[in-house]
């Protein structure tokens, strides 16, 4: 087994640090513009990034096994070297993308994602809002596996792109320069990405590079300042009911549908999709008038 770092792990000082440093010029430079921080808000995306890490645990056993197995019967490998983890990094970074735009466009897939972009808030802490059912992600990579990508470096890549995204969840970065907006997901594209306006909504799905978006037409600037959250808000701060809300209304949705159509919509369709209305049947023309006798 390749013997790769725990990049999440070594990180968590400088998260620590980072979110100090923003949480003091927030309150040392205060920009009445920006979203800025709400007690009870980073309380609970820092309680949801704490719960995350245990349940995270547990679904990767299945996860592994089955990477695992998909390693075993595959009769490609790709050598862990010093110029192909680079590479892998580039193709687990395209398959994030399609992951994370199947997860804001696949209703059951949204219920797990839709716990990041609950908060109203845009700062370090809303990195942490990490969802508790992430088990929906794994087949999204599986071809990697099919590839001859070890477990252990896709899942060193993995980490490697989750902890680039921490550093873009901040306000206090404005624009950087051209190239680096033109090629890399930064603090103004993703601000993008959690707005809840209907311009940005479904955009900017990319992790560490944003030239995904541009090439598969998901791209946006940032215009007019986001306003963050859900098109339909939740008024909870209760990590149980952010992790579980939308399957709860998506079995709400279930039991209320008439059709398998419908079911089957509210399961696999996009968040905000309903059955059409049925058509409004034409009223019944008037009979003819008699014609008068001549």
């Amino acid at each position: 087994m390749p013997n790769l770092p725990d990049v999440v792990l070594w990180s968590i000082p400088a998260f620590v640090l980072l979110t100090v440093v923003e949480i003091v010029t927030v309150r040392l430079h205060p920009d009445e513009e920006q979203a800025g921080y709400e007690t009870k808000d980073a309380a609970t995306s820092v309680t949801m990034g704490i719960g995350s890490l245990g349940f995270d645990f547990l679904w990767k056993i299945p996860v592994v096994a089955v990477y695992t197995l998909a390693y075993e019967l595959t009769p490609l490998r790709v050598p862990v070297l010093w110029w192909s983890v680079p590479l892998v990094l580039l193709a687990q970074d395209f398959f994030y993308y399609w992951s994370h735009r199947g997860h804001h466009v696949i209703r059951i897939l949204w219920a797990c994602h839709v716990v990041h972009h609950s908060s109203r808030r845009f700062n370090l802490t809303t990195a942490l809002r990490q969802p508790w059912t992430s088990l929906t992600s794994w087949p999204f990579y599986l071809p990697l596996i099919l590839l001859g990508v070890h477990p252990a470096v896709l899942a060193f890549c993995s980490s490697v792109n989750l902890v680039y995204q921490f550093g873009i969840h901040t306000e206090r970065i404005g624009r950087l320069p051209r190239p680096v907006e033109f090629l890399f997901n930064t603090p103004s594209h993703h601000r993008v990405h959690h707005a809840s306006q209907g311009g940005y909504l479904d955009r900017n799905f990319g992790g560490i590079l944003i030239v995904w978006d541009r090439l598969f037409g998901s791209f946006a600037a940032e215009t007019v300042r986001p306003v963050y959250g859900l098109t339909k808000n939740i008024e909870t701060y209760n990590p149980l009911r952010v992790a579980t809300h939308e399957y709860a209304a998506i079995a709400r949705d279930v039991r209320a549908a008439t059709t398998w159509r419908e079911r089957a919509g509210r399961v696999f369709r996009g968040p905000g999709w309903s059955p059409d209305p049925p058509a409004a049947t034409a009223p019944a023309a008037a009979p003819l008038a008699p014609e008068a006798t001549r």
